[in-house]
């Protein structure tokens, strides 16, 4: 191995410790000394009561482990939202897994809580997997009511989510393991079951301290709303166990008895192991964006058996596409090419862009896959759509209408994985966010933004000194540069994986060698639910 390869190695790694480091301190959650609290009350933590209710910890794929990382802190921060959520196998069923971490504020709602519950319902409803929910929440923070309780996207919409899943026959249990108040006792109760821990459980619209002052009445929490009350008296929850390992044990029992579900058929075969080393993906990574290197070289460390069959692959070689499989799963892949290559014509292509060729190339494999109801990939690593005259000329808009509308129209179910860059329409066009992928996660180096910050740098302090010249200021070259440093650090800041990982535009930040896992973990999802409609494109430009 070259120096280049173990200069990324040692980076790459470096990257990779500090995920985990992280990682480690998010899974405490309020703190080590809140949740022994917990322990002497007679309760988990989140974390422990999910290692319980799967069958095993291997099987659980934690989905936003860092949102909200970084924000409220003038409320004492808000770890992972407060609330706990993931894919996990139960008595050997896949289901989305919700968990309400009362270390954190106990457990309340903050605007990014109900952002979290919302994507972990709307995993559960484009999959149509069960979903468990875990209740111990004192309900919505109330000093940011007004940013979490009215609008669409907001509290209220997990109810209204709860009705919906129910009508289209999605599996909902909840246990109340905790305080369950408010807007939120709605919550369990229009599940499908409701249980709820003896002692350490209580479900009420208000609690003692509200009664007294709304109506007069004296009455403690126990009486108002636990679990003798709502399983002898109010028939509102259905069964009281003794402790949480009694009631998760519940839990496990009714999904050992759940039926089968009909497939949506996509093709597995049996699984094997990339032949070329997953673990010199960190040689073979760059960590500078500017460096180029042979995407191939990255997808035969991630497909079984290190077989991908390309298609057009001698046509607009800046976008790889082809046929492969992960963990068993056939999958189609769209990857950004980072070489710089040579057309047929003479003309060299810059890596990491997309041209009119390979934006047509895309569009056209997108709808193949979709015709043989195969699952799609996409590695991001993109700086965005080629531009200048000649461009513009050869209708590269038009091209890559073209591909953002098959993306956006694609019925099979999408995977997005963001590498290293993800920047403009190119993140558009890759299967961003905004365009449904059913997963996606970033690897350490991941930038998510309109442009990578060199260049929005420029363009923000080429703003700044025209307003400032315009009001007759001089701005000698040393004040410019300092400008620059700072719109520099600013932006940068911002295109950190751990940035967009805070705000849930990605489902969480992954090592590289995690990267089939959660891809096959996400087909097994979204082989749950069948695919209801052809593709259709609409009117597409030509």
């Amino acid at each position: 191995m070259d120096i280049k390869f173990n200069k990324n190695e040692d980076l790459n790694k470096q990257l990779v410790s500090e995920l985990h480091r992280r990682l480690k301190k998010v899974h405490f959650g309020g703190g080590e000394g809140k949740i022994e609290k917990l322990h002497q009350k007679g309760k988990l933590s989140a974390r422990e009561r999910i290692e319980l209710l799967v069958d095993s910890m291997d099987t659980f794929l934690e989905v936003g482990a860092f949102t909200a990382d970084g924000m409220y802190e003038e409320w004492g921060g808000c770890p992972s939202a407060g609330v706990v959520t993931g894919l996990g196998v139960v008595s050997g069923r896949q289901c989305v897994i919700v968990a309400n971490d009362a270390t954190v504020k106990a457990g309340a709602w903050f605007p990014m809580t109900a952002k979290k519950n919302l994507r972990a319902q709307e995993i559960a409803i484009e999959n149509r997997l069960p979903i468990i929910y875990l209740v111990d929440s004192a309900g919505v923070f109330l000093p940011m009511q007004d940013e979490i309780f009215p609008d669409k996207e907001h509290f209220g919409r997990q109810f209204r989510n709860n009705a919906r899943m129910s009508s289209e026959g999605i599996i909902q249990v909840a246990a109340i393991m905790g305080s369950c108040v408010a807007g939120g006792a709605y919550l369990p109760i229009m599940s499908d079951e409701a249980m709820i821990v003896d002692k350490t459980g209580s479900i009420f619209l208000a609690g003692s301290y509200l009664v007294k002052a709304a109506v007069g009445e004296d009455v403690d929490n126990e009486t108002l709303g636990g679990a003798t009350t709502h399983c002898e008296i109010s028939g509102v929850t259905d069964n009281k166990y003794p402790g949480d390992k009694e009631c998760l044990q519940a839990i496990r029992n009714i999904f050992d008895r759940i039926g089968h579900f009909e497939k949506a058929g996509f093709n597995r075969a049996e699984p094997k192991p990339p032949k070329e080393d997953p673990k010199e993906i960190y040689g073979l990574f760059p960590n500078d964006r500017n460096t180029p290197y042979d995407m191939l070289e990255i997808i035969k460390r991630l497909v079984d058996d290190s077989e991908f069959e390309q298609y057009k692959e001698l046509y607009g070689k800046t976008i790889l596409c082809g046929y492969g499989r992960i963990d068993g799963w056939s999958v189609g892949i769209v990857a950004n090419q980072r070489t710089v290559v040579k057309t047929k014509k003479g003309e060299m292509q810059m890596g990491g862009v997309i041209y009119s060729d390979s934006a047509d190339k895309a569009a056209r494999f997108i709808m193949n896959c979709n015709q043989r109801k195969i699952p799609l990939v996409f590695l991001h690593d993109v700086n965005g759509f080629m531009v200048g005259s000649r461009s513009e000329h050869g209708g590269i808009i038009k091209d890559g209408a073209k591909m953002v509308n098959t993306v956006s129209n694609s019925v099979v179910p999408k995977f997005s994985i963001i590498l290293g860059s993800s920047y403009g329409a190119g993140n558009y066009a890759m299967c961003g966010k905004a365009f449904d992928p059913r997963l996606i996660y970033a690897w350490p180096n991941a930038q998510i933004a309109v442009m990578s910050g060199k260049s929005a740098a420029k363009t923000l302090l080429q703003i700044k000194v025209s307003a400032m010249k315009a009001k007759g200021k001089v701005i000698s070259d040393e004040d410019q540069q300092t400008m620059l440093d700072e719109i520099t650090d600013s932006y940068e800041a911002k295109l950190s994986p751990y940035y967009a990982a805070s705000q849930l535009w990605v489902d969480g930040i992954i090592d590289p060698l995690e990267t089939r896992r959660v891809i096959s973990t996400g087909i097994a999802a979204a082989d749950h639910a069948k695919i209801e409609k052809p593709m259709n494109v609409g009117v597409i430009q030509t």
